[in-house]
């Protein structure tokens, strides 16, 4: 499969929406599309973050770095997002956004699993759809979901995060095979621990020795995740400790699994 990045009709480079691109995976995977040659547009709530971040790109290589500081969490930052596209056809969609936040379900407020829901679920879902119909008349597109090897698990402690991890891996590989022969490549990322500000935003405690062991920095997951994508890999998991979780809970009993994992989770959370 050919590096995605060539011209576009008007032979203007392609463009790329990152989302969540203000720190993170979705920091270096903005980094990543404009070094392979795409104009971007970066999507995330934070205006400063997103401003330097497309300065740096431009400077770095002379694209075009848009950018649309939105919630999406809310119709007006959806609708954001497209008015900041235009006319243009996005050839790279890369959702990205993501929110946790940790704790029981019931000692959680409600608002807060509005929110996890809205961002992880419907908004990559809705984003997707509305970017799709540009894809397939073209004949050419890229959609990279970023999920989590929760995915694979259930989790106490963030069962609402893990759980729509869930839903983005089943939704990327059912629309990958409704999408099969129309030139409109969908990836999934299932990263592990990573080296991001999502265990602090989520309120997570600190783990030096999975720290060490199992924690991955954010440009090797979104190197192993835009690898995927250019290769047309339905799925990545980078790391053999990822993969490891992933695949292990099929060998186990069903039960056993929640136990497991609530057990790592107690053992991450933040002191009183």
């Amino acid at each position: 499969m050919p590096r995605p990045a060539r011209p576009s009709a008007s032979g203007a480079p392609p463009l790329a929406v990152v989302t969540g691109a203000s720190s993170g995976i979705g920091r270096e995977l903005a980094r990543l599309a404009a070094a392979d040659g795409y104009r971007t547009l970066l999507v995330a709530r934070r205006q400063e973050r997103l401003a330097e971040l497309a300065a740096e790109l431009r400077e770095a290589t002379g694209l075009e770095a848009r950018v649309a500081a939105a919630d999406l969490t809310r119709e007006a930052g959806l609708d954001a997002v497209a008015e900041a596209v235009g006319g243009d056809a996005i050839e790279v969609l890369v959702n990205n956004a993501g929110f946790a936040t940790w704790g029981p379900v019931e000692d959680t407020t409600e608002e807060a699993l509005a929110d996890v829901i809205a961002l992880n679920i419907a908004a990559l879902t809705r984003l997707t759809r509305r970017f799709l119909p540009s894809m397939r008349s073209h004949g050419r597109g890229f959609v990279l979901n970023v999920a989590s090897t929760g995915a694979f698990l259930p989790g106490p402690d963030l069962a609402a995060y893990y759980a729509s991890k869930a839903y983005v891996l089943s939704f990327s590989e059912a629309l990958g095979e409704e999408l099969r022969g129309s030139g409109v490549v969908v990836t999934c990322l299932c990263p592990g621990p990573t080296r991001t500000e999502f265990h602090e935003v989520a309120g997570m405690g600190d783990a030096p020795f999975m720290d060490r062991l199992w924690f991955m920095s954010a440009g090797r997951a979104a190197a192993a995740g835009w690898s995927g994508l250019t290769r047309g890999r339905p799925l990545v998991i980078p790391g053999v400790i990822n993969r490891l979780t992933a695949w292990a809970p099929r060998l186990l009993p069903r039960l056993l699994v929640p136990r497991i994992v609530g057990a790592v989770q107690s053992a991450r959370r933040s002191p009183p």
